[in-house]
């Protein structure tokens, strides 16, 4: 299910409350520790916004406590410490359960091809990427996309128009 710009039309917010909750009846400490700590993420961000942070932002923070995760096992890894490392794929894979898939390649495509096409067509070809980037942007929410794959696709696209 897609998140797009101004459109709701992805579940509510990942439910970090119900599974702290969840976690606290269970007596599971670690899923409640990792969930915590990506809650205090959130509520730092809505003070630094002083407001309530969209479901992009806590999108976008879950991706980037994955991100973490998944890098420092990497380090765990280089240094032998197989059961940190597993630990931290563990810590990683339950935050993953609670963020939505990323586009598709061929939805990126589609959606850039949607870009372009809204583009003004005398457009400079080096202004181009950032004017398929701002426009592609407009309709795909950010956190639902992996950056890389835009850049790649875009440049592949603008290369074959």
């Amino acid at each position: 299910m897609l998140l797009l710009a101004g459109h709701i039309a992805c579940p509510p917010a990942p439910p970090l409350m119900a599974g702290i909750k969840n976690a606290m009846k269970t007596k599971d400490s670690a899923t409640s520790t990792v969930l915590r700590s990506v809650q205090a993420e959130v509520a730092n961000a809505d003070k630094a916004a002083n407001e309530k942070i969209s479901q992009s932002a806590v999108i976008s923070i879950l991706r980037k406590a994955i991100q973490r995760r998944t890098d420092a096992a990497a380090q765990f890894d280089a240094a032998e410490r197989a059961d940190l490392a597993e630990q931290e794929r563990k810590e990683a894979s339950l935050l993953s359960a609670l963020t939505p898939p990323l586009m598709s390649e061929d939805a990126v495509d589609a959606k850039l091809r949607e870009a372009l096409a809204a583009l003004p067509p005398k457009t400079e070809a080096r202004a181009k990427q950032g004017l398929l980037f701002k426009q592609f942007y407009a309709i795909v929410d950010k956190a639902l996309v992996d950056p890389a794959l835009v850049k790649k696709r875009s440049q592949a696209i603008l290369a074959s128009a």
